[in-house]
Parts: structure tokens; C-alpha cells; sequence
């Protein structure tokens, strides 16, 4: 029972935080880039990027189902390296979680990047900063905040995720079933004290981290 009350939670965690990982530093690399660059197709690129922002759940499920599947060049080339599928693993789980929170990230992330004076950036270039320098020693802290927050606010969204990861992962208990699936299979089942004590530690959880943005970026509140 207690193993069946904590396996989604802390899958739920292992999934959001590997996802958020990956969308913190690959946010930060494409935010920068496209904070500070222009070029044919930007709006085009920029919209495609926000996009699983808005798609419904189903949708993303089923874009990544024909992406990863069996039938498809990508699933049929990891099959015949790994022996394995990715659909329904905790790993179509992760896939899902980075795909529909990178955009929180990289819309944090672009609008930290933003923010900054690049008289800055130029001042550290004019006196012999290369870029690497310039980015990880003035860019990168006058950001960070903005970093934070974003990884903390994908962190919560994949923390959530429900609609995308129960068409792509499924809902095996001990496997792939997160604390969003078990919510839903607990209220179905008519178990509403499991729900509700799932529902609070995500809240909680939520709730804390939402906290935590608040006060470094308005710490004298």
C-alpha cells in the first residue's frame, strides 16, 4: 500500500526533474539565440517552438505516438539499437514532460536574455572578452533568475502532465503510471482518500516551488 501510494509521486519527480534539465539547457542555448539574432523565418521558428503551449494534450500525445511508434523511422531505428520501444516506458513519459514544458522554459529564458543591456555584453567584448566569456560570466548570472524560474515553472508542468503522457506512456502501475494517471484511476476506482492525498502532495510540491520563484525575484515582499 505504501509503495503504491509513493511509486507515482516519485516517478512524477524523477520524470520532471530529468525533463526539466534537458529543456533548462536547451532553452537557454535556442533562448539566447533567438533573443539576440534575427533572420528569415524567426516568427515561423518562434511559433513552432510555444506551440505545444496551446495543443491539447491529445494532440501532443498523438504527434509524439506517430513520431516514436513502431511504424515510424525514429521508433523502428531505437527498436533495432535498444530491442525496446519507447512507447509505453517511463521514457515516453520524459519525452512527454520535456515536449509540453520546453516552452515555458525558452519563453523564460528568451525574455531574461531580453532584459539584458547589451551595451553590457559589448563593453565586456571591447575589452577582449571572447563570447564564451561574455556569455557565462555576464549573460548567464544577469539571467539567472529568469533560468530559475523557468526551470521551476517546467519542473511543475511536467510535474502535472496528464493528457500527453497517459496516451503515450499508458498508465502501468510501477512503470509508467504518474501521480497525474493514479489521480484519475484513484477517482474512477472511487477511491477518494488515495486521490486526495495525491492531490495534496502535488499541491504542496506545486505550491512550494511557486513560493520559491516569488521570493528571488521579489525578495523584499
Amino acid at each position: 500500500m505504501i509503495n503504491d501510494f509513493w511509486d507515482p509521486i516519485l516517478l512524477s519527480i524523477k520524470i520532471a526533474s530529468i525533463a526539466s534539465i534537458i529543456v533548462m539547457v536547451i532553452g537557454t542555448v535556442i533562448g539566447n539565440y533567438m533573443a539576440k539574432n534575427v533572420f528569415k523565418g524567426k516568427m515561423l521558428l518562434e511559433t513552432l517552438l510555444i506551440l505545444p503551449l496551446v495543443l491539447p494534450p491529445s494532440v501532443i500525445g498523438f504527434i509524439l505516438i506517430i513520431i516514436f511508434g513502431t511504424n515510424s523511422p525514429i521508433g523502428q531505428m531505437i527498436e533495432s539499437i535498444f530491442n525496446s520501444t519507447v512507447i509505453f516506458t517511463w521514457w515516453a513519459g520524459l519525452i512527454a514532460a520535456i515536449v509540453v514544458s520546453f516552452p515555458l522554459m525558452y519563453q523564460m529564458t528568451k525574455a531574461g536574455f531580453k532584459h539584458i543591456d547589451i551595451n553590457i555584453e559589448e563593453a565586456a567584448r571591447v575589452d577582449g572578452a571572447n563570447e564564451i566569456a561574455v556569455f557565462f560570466k555576464i549573460t548567464l548570472p544577469l539571467s539567472l533568475n529568469y533560468i530559475i524560474s523557468g526551470f521551476v515553472l517546467s519542473f511543475t508542468r511536467s510535474l502535472g502532465e496528464f493528457g500527453a503522457t497517459l496516451m503515450f506512456a499508458g498508465n502501468i502501475p510501477g512503470k509508467t503510471q504518474t501521480v497525474s494517471t493514479a489521480i484519475f484511476v484513484a477517482i474512477d476506482s472511487g477511491k477518494m482518500g488515495l486521490a486526495w492525498l495525491w492531490v495534496l502532495s502535488i499541491i504542496i510540491i506545486s505550491f512550494s516551488l511557486l513560493l520559491f520563484i516569488q521570493r528571488i525575484n521579489d525578495p523584499g515582499k
